[in-house]
């Protein structure tokens, strides 16, 4: 990276790795069911339900909207490292239980629990590192948490790959049952999740709380402290002064506020901007692919060696966003982002229709993924830990957090019943036509917000810090 010297920049890495952690946890947890999906849907007897078979993908989402929520009620009062450190706990419990049941509504209560664990991380590691990064680089270090998401994915993926024993072209779901894939394996790929979550939960104790949370509250010798140790006591002091200039002398938080005309036009755009983020369909490409490459004419062992690819490709342009985030912008990179998506879906939804299989099907997935993973991916939650104001940053985010769970439960819940209902290539020719709205909105709504100070976003864009003064 080309950075400016003047920042401690390892203390920065530091504290942001270890809270990107977080990220990593939300990654490995959403994808580990899908390597798992094949061999506990026929431990639960489920694998002929469609309805069974959602309900078992989608329900942690419920519990992602049950963590964004608590974040933005708790966030604004506790600070973002005592529930940093509650979802460690929350992950550690979920992946026990979850690889520990023998009965399928058990599986969905534990599954629920870990999803309470990915709302609030999702919510406050981007945050986090928002709150304690400089503006000339916050792209870059926010990125840091959508690169050990995609790092979670992939390590889910290798590990799914590598715990299931090969499973023959021709086996039944009889075969797959009483395999070891089907009694223990499946149970495994949930138990891996407890060494990165205990991690996780040891290191989160080695990171101070955000800085401007603290100077929100009230303290402040903190906040100067902490802001020192970044960039020294010039810019600690700057900084500080520019925090309070945006805090009104009732700081205590009133949903209401949200309702404000300023905050209202931002909001809408976080939430819409969330949404589309999940409504682009590329997650059922993670959550699905058991059905996705299965059409593609794939068998079991091809698909979990073609997930790993997939996986692959995700971390690679990954990177491309990292390193482009502060030149290029975010509104371009997601602009770039939403016409590919609509393009490339135009070609897998042909695909399909016309009984197109194997490599060709493949390529048009791995350019979905790297489209997807260099601009919507990295840069919505980029976007949406910097527009809004500090003093309801906690609770605007999870308002545009709840709004991407919601969406999120809707795409994976409904995925199965519009594969049955529209085939394939009519799933991804919808997605498409979300994918282009999605471009239209960004290019009409979004404004640039890279190389800013959170407090010179909130005066641009809210427009409420000069009518403070």
């Amino acid at each position: 990276m080309d950075l400016n010297k003047e920042f401690n920049y390892r203390f920065l890495l530091r504290v942001s790795l270890v809270t990107a952690m977080g990220g990593l946890l939300f990654g490995y947890d959403w994808v580990v069911i899908g390597g798992a999906k094949p061999f506990y849907e026929k431990f639960f007897d489920i694998a002929q339900s469609p309805s069974l078979q959602g309900w078992a993908m989608s329900s942690a989402l419920i519990g992602s909207l049950l963590g964004a929520i608590i974040s933005g009620i708790l966030s604004d009062k506790y600070g973002r490292k005592k529930l940093l450190i509650l979802s460690a706990i929350l992950f550690m419990v979920s992946a026990l239980g979850t690889g520990a049941v023998d009965n399928f509504t058990p599986f969905i209560l534990f599954r629920i629990l870990g999803g309470v664990g990915i709302g609030m991380a999702s919510t406050l590691s981007p945050m986090y590192i928002a709150e304690i990064a400089p503006g000339k680089v916050r792209g870059r270090f926010v990125s840091i948490n959508q690169l050990t998401i995609v790092l979670g994915i992939l390590a889910a993926q290798i590990i799914n790959w590598q715990i299931a024993e090969p499973v023959a072209t021709n086996a039944t779901a009889t075969d797959i049952l009483n395999s070891w894939n089907g009694q223990m394996g499946w149970r495994w790929m949930f138990w891996v999740e407890l060494i990165p979550a205990g991690l996780f939960f040891l290191l989160m104790f080695t990171v101070p709380e955000s800085p401007r949370w603290l100077a929100t509250n009230g303290k402040t010798s903190k906040t100067l402290s902490i802001l020192s140790k970044i960039g020294g006591v010039k810019y600690a002091k700057d900084e500080v002064t520019k925090i309070k200039e945006t805090l009104v002398e009732n700081n205590k938080l009133d949903f209401t506020q949200l309702l404000d005309p300023g905050i209202k036009k931002v909001l809408i755009i976080g939430i819409v901007i969330a949404a589309f983020q999940q409504w682009c369909g590329i997650n059922v490409i993670f959550n699905y692919a058991d059905e996705i490459f299965t059409a593609a004419g794939y068998g079991v062992s091809d698909i979990l060696f073609n997930i790993v690819i997939t996986g692959s490709v995700n971390l690679i342009f990954t990177f491309v966003a990292i390193f482009t985030v502060d030149k290029l912008g975010r509104r371009a990179l997601m602009l770039t982002g939403s016409a590919g998506l609509t393009g490339i879906y135009a070609f897998m939804g042909a695909a399909y229709y016309f009984g197109v299989t194997g490599m060709p099907l493949l390529i048009l997935v791995i350019l979905a993924i790297a489209s997807y993973a260099m601009s919507l991916a990295p840069v919505t939650w980029v976007v949406l830990s910097e527009i809004f104001p500090n003093r309801i940053r906690g609770a605007a985010m999870a308002v545009a957090t709840v709004a991407l769970w919601i969406a999120s439960f809707i795409l994976t819940y409904t995925f199965p019943l519009l594969n049955s209902a529209l085939g394939a290539s009519g799933t991804f020719w919808l997605y498409g036509i979300i994918s282009l709205f999605g471009f239209i909105f960004i290019y009409k709504k979004l404004p640039e917000t890279k190389g800013k100070s959170l407090e010179e976003i909130e005066e641009e864009i809210v427009g409420l810090s000069s009518q403070k003064r």
